[in-house]
């Protein structure tokens, strides 16, 4: 870690390490959420949600790369055991238990408004305090916002589909 760098953090750097060990945490249950889904999703669209899942698995894993390379910078450590995620994570990790399309959106668009509120916070609290970490929050959260977008569009397409096949 560059102490010139941490240095130029303008808040408690040991608060701002937990805050981003939970974000951490959150990225590793998004991954693997929307990979497993991915795999196992059933019913109408599936082959276009499972593709979309798939996209989001991907940033979701840059994601958490993002975040475990600035909590270096800062001189922390990831959180280094999977177990301990459940501890501290913000949005935790809905099973993909049960496959039907409708289920896996609605699951991942809940977990996204999450993280588009867990990004926002972490947004207000480095404002002009940390450049660093504002930005790659910045970068996050947009992404995030992007993949609400995404999964509400396929359910409304879902949605539409299935009316029309009732209609």
């Amino acid at each position: 870690m560059g102490s010139k760098g941490r240095e130029i953090v303008g808040m408690d750097v040991e608060e701002l390490l937990t805050l981003l060990n939970r974000a951490f945490c959150d990225e590793w249950f998004a991954y693997y959420q929307y990979w497993l889904g991915a795999k196992l999703v059933k019913g109408p669209m599936k082959d276009a949600v499972g593709a979309e899942l798939l996209v989001h698995a991907t940033e979701e894993l840059a994601h958490a790369d993002m975040v475990a390379l600035r909590i270096i910078q800062l001189g922390g450590t990831p959180v280094t055991k999977p177990e301990e995620w459940y501890k501290f994570t913000n949005c935790g990790y809905d099973a993909p238990d049960d496959p039907f399309v409708k289920t896996i959106l609605e699951q991942n668009i809940k977990g996204e408004q999450c993280a588009i509120g867990v990004y926002k916070r972490l947004l207000d609290l480095t404002r002009e305090k940390d450049p660093v970490t504002y930005n790659m929050v910045l970068t996050i959260l947009q992404q995030e916002v992007e993949h609400e977008e995404d999964l509400q569009a396929l359910l409304e397409d879902y949605e539409l589909l299935v009316g029309a096949l009732k209609g």
